[in-house]
């Protein structure tokens, strides 16, 4: 960890993106008003835009949007404000904490700065999230829009976040960068906490293919389940969706085939545990990339 000193906590092993200067992928303007997570994804997006070949402005005024995935949001910008009102007071908090810290305020500034204003969105659903947003962005292609830019990003690096983190109890305390995150090991004793994440570029196959898009990848299923501290929710793991006949890839990420039929109706789960009546000592919801 050199985000910050992180001497006298028990973890000092985080992953960092190294060498990424914010004012080399940012506008100066931007820079007073935006965490460090907000900041990585104006970086993603624009690469992502820009690699996918599709110009915004050419799009119908609503025809584009965003749905991103954050597990923290600002909580950097975050803490810096809270540090200025108790020591300070007041007068001294910036105008832009009352953005800059949300979950949502990722989505916001892609949309800003690329006039994209079409339906968006974000996803608070800590692993799982990055992958419940092109969920969901595929879901707005269904209903019309031309474009998403979606995916995840985190970074909450600091005193602050690293505290949050430590709460859970769930973070490796092997020392070794080497050993510290093993996972599907029998060594494995917890997770490594990171910053950064991905963002892709999500069109229909027909908008794809119309325009000769370069392809990466096609988005043919999605499922997700609830696993909660010990066994899984479901007894049997759910199979895995079929492709859909025909799908092709498409753009710079994704394409999202035609909308299958409806599948058939299922029996309801059964409850693992009754409600939570405290709140506060109810499990975080884990789920693996």
């Amino acid at each position: 960890m050199t985000r910050f000193d992180a001497s006298r906590y028990p973890v000092r092993i985080a992953g960092e993106v190294p060498g990424f200067v914010d004012a080399e992928h940012l506008p100066s303007r931007l820079l007073p008003q935006t965490d460090r997570v907000t900041r990585l994804s104006l970086a993603a997006a624009k690469e992502a835009l820009d690699d996918c070949g599709s110009d915004p402005d050419a799009l119908p005024e609503y025809g584009a949007g965003v749905v991103t995935a954050s597990s923290a949001g600002g909580f950097e910008f975050g803490q810096r404000e809270l540090q200025a009102l108790w020591s300070k007071g007041g007068q001294h908090v910036s105008a832009y904490q009352s953005f800059a810290w949300f979950y949502a305020v990722n989505t916001g500034q892609i949309s800003i700065r690329h006039g994209l204003r079409g339906s968006s969105g974000v996803v608070v659903s800590e692993q799982a999230g990055g992958l419940d947003a092109i969920a969901h962005a595929r879901r707005q292609i269904r209903k019309g829009a031309t474009l998403m830019v979606t995916g995840g990003v985190d970074s909450a690096l600091c005193p602050w976040g690293w505290a949050a983190h430590l709460a859970a109890d769930e973070l490796s305390r092997v020392t070794d960068p080497a050993r510290a995150y093993l996972p599907f090991d029998a060594e494995a004793s917890g997770h490594v906490v990171g910053e950064g994440g991905a963002l892709f570029v999500l069109e229909s196959d027909a908008a794809a293919r119309a325009r000769d898009a370069r392809v990466y990848g096609a988005f043919t299923g999605y499922a997700a389940t609830f696993d909660g501290p010990g066994t899984p929710a479901w007894a049997t793991p759910p199979a895995s969706p079929s492709p859909t006949p025909g799908c092709a890839p498409t753009t710079s990420t994704w394409s999202s085939p035609t909308r299958p039929a409806p599948a058939p109706p299922t029996a309801p789960r059964p409850r693992r545990s009754p409600p939570c009546s405290a709140p506060a000592a109810c499990p975080s919801p884990r789920r693996s990339r």
